[in-house]
């Protein structure tokens, strides 16, 4: 499969989770504890896809989408974004949007129903999303 995974969550439980739960599949992940490490993966690799926690130190994972999605010439510019979180008002989902995130993921929530989401994103054809 070969697919490459940007997976950014300042909770190392979940990642670890996560990590096994996407690699099992036959994924490549590369984790970032926090909004700034996965801006410097995402200007330095390419990805298929990323994950991103909504509240994360440095950087929120919204803040991450927002420069993701006006970063010019970056290759990742268009990839699709699963955003995570606890955050389940419609506002913060409309904030979300707005920045580019492709499918929102409300926490607590089954890795399996992440799983489903990666494969259905990376599976659609011109995955390019852009801002909505």
């Amino acid at each position: 499969m070969n697919k490459r995974i940007l997976l950014a969550d300042d909770e190392a439980a979940l990642r670890f989770l996560l990590h096994e739960t996407l690699s099992d599949e036959g994924y490549q992940i590369r984790e970032a504890e926090d909004g700034a490490e996965a801006v410097r993966h995402l200007e330095s690799e390419g990805f298929d896809l990323v994950i991103l926690d909504y509240m994360m130190p440095e950087k929120t994972g919204v803040e991450v989408c927002q420069w993701l999605r006006q970063a010019g010439d970056n290759p990742n510019r268009n990839i699709p974004v699963i955003l995570l979180t606890a955050k389940a008002l419609e506002k913060d989902r409309d904030i979300a949007r707005a920045s580019g995130v492709s499918t929102y993921i409300v926490k607590p929530f089954s890795p399996f129903k992440l799983l489903e989401a990666v494969e259905e994103l990376i599976s659609l054809p011109g995955q390019e999303v852009g801002p909505q």
